[in-house]
Formats: structure tokens, C-alpha cells, sequence
């Protein structure tokens, strides 16, 4: 038994597997008796004080703002490493995913804009199906096993790294509030500590947590999200450690990374996928929110990859892999159709905290969110399954 789990939690499509299970609790349990004990357990009030430093919270927010700053560290983890010795480090290697990637975000935001154009309040939700959910995507092309060819995991985990990437800076960029000059001051200096640390060569991670917490305090209350702090943490942690010494960078990433796939991204989507369907129509579901965030998942990813990648292999400017072949890539477009935990995270930020006066419902948000990220997902295993060849 104990070798079995051991077995499940070390399977690349454990993540996504927890994610989907925690999304369809969320949706059961809030479309049954058990609803108000749901809505209760998410708004209970937690609070941390320091002398005059207080920050007040339901339990929603700390999980979204908190938990989630951790997984962005994660997140940075990863993209400082693959930029310093991974595949991104080589620019060969990354100009399909890029294009790819381009695509997938153009085209989506293009498609939700376009459906929701006349409604200025519901435009700040055109990042929403911008994002692939990296768990989720490779925890279904993970579903395969040995017939999926080395070249086409590299493909959607660039990709979708590329695709983290911009997602923090649309993040920084668009989903703010009214900034606190103070707080930026104090982060400021935060940021500054971080570097000097790396720049003498100070090793201990808990000493990079310890100022981490600093700064995310201060960017929480600066009015810039708060899970920004983590990619920057993530920035300052040496990659390299002492002679004889495991990477310092490479060690927090091992360490996290089951902590995250397991714990907080589930968590995450327990608290964020509860949807009542009580009282909601068809002519809800195709109203122009959760019609664009589906059709833009689905139609815009497909599109925006497999296009933009199509038309840089037939400009010159790279070739496709040997090992790969233009209908498993188009099965692949398909899987970043997949955005849920992202878009889900996205959404919060555009029609709860900080969204525009007058802000959509978020509810069919969530719907538009699941049903598009659903419908990409099946199809594009079911294309994948079909076209990957039997044995390998």
C-alpha cells in the first residue's frame, strides 16, 4: 500500500489529478446542502499583527495571496534555472515555443475582446484564458506514458514556461491597484537586501525566506499583487552553493515542488472552482464572460499555437523536430487549451479584488474557465492518443 501511494504522489499527473478532484469537491459541495459551511469556511477572518502592522484577511485571500506567492516562487524557481542551464538557456531551442506561445496568448485575448468588446467593465478579464496551467497539461500528456516523444514534453514545457512568464508580467503590469509609495519604498529596499545577499554570497535559504517575508508584506500592502514577491525571492536564490553543496536553487525546488502540486494548488482550486449553478440558465452560460474565456481556451490556444508554430516552420526561421509530427502538435495546441488553475487565479484578480466597478459575476467566469479548459483537455488526449504511435 505504502509503495502505491509512494507511486501516485511521484507520478507526473498526481498534480493534476488532485487539481481536477479539489475543482469537482469545490463544485459539489457548494451545489448542496453543505454550501453555507463552504461559503463560512472560506470568509473566516485571519489576522496577523506586529505592534501597528496588521493584515486582516478572510481565509480566501491568504490562500490567493499567500499560498499562491509561494507557488510563484516555484514558478521563478523554475525559470531562473531553465535560463541558466535549461533548455532556455540555448536560443536554438526556443524559438518554436515562443512563437507558440505568442500565439497562444494573442489569440485568446484577441477572441475574448472581440466577444466582449462592447462591455468595458468585463474587458478586464482579456488575460483570462490567455494561461496554460503547466500541471495540468503535462499531467495529461503524462497520461500516454512512454508513447509520447522526448521532444514533444520539451515543446509543452517551454511553452508553457514562456507562457508563466508573460502571465507575471500581464500580472504586474495591468492587475494593480492604487500603489502605496511607502510600502514600494520598503519593497524596494527588500529587493535590494535580496541582491546584496547573492552578490556576497550568502548561501542559507532561510535567511533569502526570512527577507522574503519582508517583501511580500510590502507588496501586499503596496497595492502590486502580493504573489509577485515570490518570483522576485526566486530571482535572488543562488544557483550555485558551496563547494561539495547541493544547489541552494535546485534544493528549494525539490523541496517545494510536491508541497505545491500537492497541497496548495489543490487547495487553491478547492477554494476558487465552487461555483453555484442554482439559478443559472444556458443563456448564462453563453452570455459574452464565460462564452469568450471558453471559446479563447479553446479555439484561440489551438489556433494561436498550432498557427503561429506553422508559420514560423514554414518562414525558415526553425525547423519542427524530427520526432514530432504536425498532428501531435495541433493534439498539443489542444492542451494548452488547459488553463484553469492560472485563469482561475486571473480571473480573481480582474472581477474581484481590483476589478472595474461594475465587474461581471465571477461565477460563470469559473464556468466559461472549466468548460473551455475541460473540452480542450479530452480532446486533445483523445488526438494525441490517436495519432502517438503505439510503442516507442
Amino acid at each position: 500500500m505504502n509503495a502505491a501511494i509512494k507511486h501516485l504522489l511521484h507520478n507526473p499527473a498526481a498534480s493534476g489529478i488532485f487539481i481536477f478532484l479539489a475543482a469537482v469537491a469545490a463544485m459539489g459541495v457548494e451545489n448542496s446542502a453543505w454550501s453555507g459551511m463552504y461559503n463560512d469556511f472560506l470568509n473566516i477572518p485571519v489576522a496577523v499583527q506586529f505592534a501597528e502592522l496588521k493584515i486582516a484577511k478572510p481565509l480566501l485571500l491568504w490562500i490567493n495571496d499567500g499560498l499562491m506567492a509561494v507557488f510563484f516562487l516555484l514558478v521563478g524557481l523554475e525559470l531562473k534555472r531553465e535560463f541558466l542551464e535549461g533548455e532556455l538557456s540555448q536560443p536554438a531551442n526556443v524559438v518554436l515555443p515562443i512563437a507558440g506561445a505568442i500565439g497562444g496568448i494573442a489569440m485568446p485575448a484577441a477572441i475574448y475582446a472581440g466577444i466582449n468588446h462592447a462591455d468595458a467593465a468585463a474587458l478586464q478579464g482579456w488575460a483570462i484564458p490567455t494561461a496554460t496551467d503547466i500541471a495540468f497539461a503535462l499531467g495529461i500528456l503524462a497520461l500516454l506514458g512512454s508513447r509520447v516523444p522526448p521532444a514533444l514534453k520539451l515543446f509543452l514545457l517551454t511553452l508553457a514556461i514562456i507562457d508563466d512568464l508573460v502571465a507575471i508580467i500581464i500580472i504586474a503590469l495591468f492587475y494593480t491597484s492604487d500603489l502605496s509609495v511607502g510600502s514600494l519604498q520598503v519593497a524596494a529596499v527588500g529587493i535590494g537586501v535580496l541582491v546584496a545577499m547573492n552578490r556576497l554570497g550568502v548561501k542559507g535559504v532561510s535567511g533569502y525566506g526570512l527577507v522574503g517575508v519582508v517583501l511580500w508584506v510590502a507588496v501586499l500592502k503596496s497595492g502590486v499583487h502580493a504573489t509577485l514577491a515570490g518570483v522576485v525571492l526566486a530571482f535572488a536564490i543562488p544557483m550555485h552553493g558551496d563547494e561539495g553543496e547541493p544547489s541552494p536553487l535546485k534544493q528549494l525546488e525539490h523541496d517545494l515542488h510536491h508541497v505545491v502540486g500537492l497541497g496548495i494548488l489543490p487547495l487553491f482550486a478547492f477554494a476558487n472552482a465552487g461555483v453555484s449553478l442554482q439559478g443559472m440558465s444556458v443563456t448564462d452560460l453563453l452570455s459574452p464572460v464565460p462564452f469568450g474565456i471558453a471559446m479563447g481556451l479553446f479555439l484561440g490556444k489551438q489556433i494561436g499555437v498550432f498557427g503561429f508554430v506553422w508559420l514560423t516552420v514554414r518562414t525558415g526561421l526553425a525547423k519542427l523536430p524530427e520526432e514530432m509530427r504536425w498532428p501531435q502538435l495541433y493534439g498539443l495546441s489542444l492542451l494548452c487549451g488547459v488553463g484553469f488553475t492560472m485563469s482561475l487565479f486571473i480571473s480573481s484578480l480582474a472581477f474581484e479584488h481590483g476589478g472595474a466597478a461594475g465587474a461581471p459575476d465571477i461565477g460563470p467566469a469559473r464556468l466559461g474557465i472549466l468548460g473551455g479548459s475541460i473540452l480542450s483537455g479530452l480532446l486533445g488526449f483523445i488526438l494525441l492518443r490517436l495519432t502517438l504511435p503505439k510503442h516507442r
